[in-house]
C-alpha cells in the first residue's frame, strides 16, 4: 500500500477512527499493530514472513543481551542479530548482484560458469526495518539503551506503518518510549499532521510525478545522447524528483504519525541550500547518515585517529551507503563520489580555517554544492554506466552530433519548478517549517491548502510507488 493511493485514504481514516475511539490504550496499540501488517500484506503477503522474523530475532537477541554475564556471549547474541538482519538483506537484495559479479570474475580468469537464474524479488522496506531493528539490539549492546518493556511496544516499533517502507528509519529511544503512555492527537496535531500529508502528497504526485519525472525519463532511458540543455534539463529535473518524491514520502510518514499523536524525527532540512556536503549530509535522508555515523563511521575510528584513519572511514562509509541504495555498482560510484566530496571539503576546509564567506560568497558556495551533487546524481539515476557517461558528455557539451531529445513543455516545466524549489530552500535555510507557518496568515494557508488538494485530485494517476521503495 502506498500513500498516493485511494486506497490508503480508506485505510488511513478508518485508522484514524478507530485509534479514537475510547478503548484501552493496549487494545488501542493492538489495532495499530493489525493496521500495520496490514498495510505491509497490501504489497506482498508472503514477505510479512521475513518481518516477523526480523522482529522475533532481534527481541530476544536484545533480551539475551541484558541476560548475558560474559562479554564472550553478549559478542554472540549482538553477532546473531547483525548476521540475520544483514543475511536476509544480502540475499534479498544483494543475491543476483553477487552471482552476476561472481560470473563476470569467473569469466576475467577463464572459467565459463554459468549460474542459475534466480528471480529474487526484492521485499519493500527491507533496507529500512532490517536498519532500524538492528539498531535496537545495537543499542542494547553498547549499553545506549535498555530493552522495551513489552513486546508489543516492540513489535509496533519496528512495523508502525508510517515508518515501515521507507523511513524514516527511526531508533527505539524516538518511538518506543512514546507507545509505554496513552496518545491521541489534539486538534492543532490532527490539523498540522494533515497539513504535512498534504504538503508531502503535492511534492509526490503533482511536482514528481506530473511535471518533473518525464524529462528525466526521456534524457535517461533513452538510448539518445543527449546535447547539453537536455542533459542538464534531465539532471536537474531527477535532482527535484528525487528530493520531491523522498521528502515527500517522509513529509506524509510525519504528518500520518503525527494524526496519531506520535512525533518522528525530520529527514529533510532544505540540502539544496546546502553549503559544502557535509552541511548537505546533515540535511539529506538524515536518519540514514546518522545511522551510518553512528554505527558505521564511528566504529570504524571516525575523527580519532588522524587524517588517514578519517579519511579511510569517511570513504568506506559512503561507499557502503551507495551500494545500500541498491545492488548496482553506480550506486557505489555515487557514494564514492560523495566521499570525494567530503574527503577535499575537510582538506579544503583545513587550509581556509579562518576565512568567512561573506551572503554572496556562500550563495555561490551554496549554488556550487548543488552542481555538484547534480554530477553525482547521473550515477544515481543512470541503469549503467554507459548511460551514465553518456549524460555527462552532454552535461560537458561533448555529444556534439545530439538531436533535441526533450520538447519544450518540458524544458519550461523544470525551468520554472527547479529555481523556485532552490530559492525555497534558501529562504527556509535557517528556519523550520513549522515557524514559518506561524507568520503566515490563516486565510492564506487555507488558500494553499485548497489549491495543493486540488492539484493532487487532478493530478492523481495510477499511484506511482515511491522511488525510495526500491530501496
Amino acid at each position: 500500500m502506498v500513500f498516493n493511493t485511494l486506497t490508503f485514504a480508506a485505510f488511513f481514516a478508518c485508522v484514524l477512527l478507530l485509534h479514537s475511539l475510547p478503548f484501552s490504550w493496549r487494545v488501542r496499540k493492538i489495532n495499530l499493530l493489525i493496521a500495520s501488517y496490514i498495510f505491509y500484506i497490501a504489497w506482498n503477503p508472503p514477505f510479512v514472513l521475513l518481518l516477523w522474523i526480523s522482529t522475533v530475532v532481534d527481541w530476544y537477541a536484545a533480551l539475551g543481551l541484558v541476560r548475558a554475564t560474559r562479554p564472550a556471549n553478549r559478542r554472540a547474541w549482538m553477532l546473531l542479530s547483525v548476521v540475520a538482519n544483514l543475511g536476509m538483506l544480502l540475499f534479498f537484495k544483494y543475491g543476483n548482484f553477487l552471482l552476476q559479479n561472481f560470473t563476470a570474475l569467473m569469466a576475467v580468469a577463464g572459467v565459463q560458469y554459468h549460474a542459475p537464474k534466480m528471480d529474487i524479488v526484492l521485499p519493500v522496506g527491507i533496507s529500512f526495518y532490517t536498519f532500524a531493528t538492528m539498531s535496537y539490539t545495537l543499542d542494547v549492546y553498547l549499553r545506549r539503551a535498555l530493552p522495551a518493556r513489552n513486546f508489543l511496544d516492540y513489535a509496533l516499533f519496528v512495523t508502525f506503518f508510517p515508518h515501515l517502507v521507507a523511513g524514516p528509519i527511526m531508533r527505539p529511544t524516538e518511538l518506543v518510549p512514546q507507545f509505554e503512555t496513552p496518545r491521541r492527537a489534539n486538534a492543532r496535531q490532527l490539523c498540522f499532521g494533515l497539513g504535512l500529508m498534504t504538503l508531502g502528497l503535492f511534492n509526490k504526485v503533482v511536482l514528481a510525478d506530473t511535471f518533473l519525472s518525464g524529462a528525466a525519463e526521456r534524457v535517461f532511458d533513452k538510448e539518445m545522447p543527449p546535447g547539453l540543455l537536455d542533459a542538464w534539463t534531465g539532471t536537474l529535473a531527477f535532482s527535484g524528483q528525487i528530493f520531491c518524491d523522498f521528502a515527500g514520502y517522509s513529509t506524509t510518514a510525519i504528518g500520518a504519525a503525527l494524526c496519531l499523536g506520535f512525533f518522528m524525527p525530520d529527514n529533510f532540512r532544505f540540502p539544496y541550500a546546502a553549503v559544502g556536503f557535509s552541511d548537505f549530509w546533515r540535511r539529506w535522508h538524515i536518519t540514514l547518515s546518522s545511522w551510518l555515523r553512528d554505527y558505521l563511521y564511528i566504529p570504524l575510528g571516525g575523527n580519532r585517529h588522524g587524517p588517514l584513519r578519517l579519511n579511510a572511514a569517511l570513504m568506506t562509509t559512503m561507499l557502503l551507503g551507495g551500494l545500500w541504495h541498491g545492488a548496482n555498482w553506480t550506486f557505489v560510484a555515487w557514494g564514492g563520489l560523495h566521499g570525494t566530496y567530503l574527503v577535499a571539503e575537510r582538506r579544503i576546509r583545513a587550509r581556509f580555517s579562518g576565512y568567512r564567506p561573506g551572503p554572496l560568497a556562500l550563495l555561490g558556495l551554496g549554488l556550487l554544492t548543488y552542481m555538484l551533487v547534480n554530477l553525482t546524481w547521473v550515477f544515481f539515476r543512470a541503469k549503467d554506466f554507459s548511460t551514465a557517461w553518456r549524460v555527462l558528455r552532454g552535461m560537458l557539451g561533448l555529444n556534439a552530433a545530439a538531436k533535441p531529445i526533450l520538447p519544450i513543455i518540458f524544458i519550461a516545466s523544470v525551468a520554472t519548478i527547479m529555481p523556485v524549489l532552490v530559492a525555497v530552500h534558501w529562504y527556509m535555510r535557517e528556519q523550520t517549517l513549522e515557524a514559518a507557518i506561524a507568520r503566515v496568515p490563516p486565510a492564506l494557508i487555507a488558500l494553499v491548502w485548497g489549491l495543493m488538494v486540488f492539484a493532487i485530485v487532478i493530478s492523481q494517476g495510477a499511484g506511482n510507488a515511491f522511488i525510495y521503495f526500491q530501496f
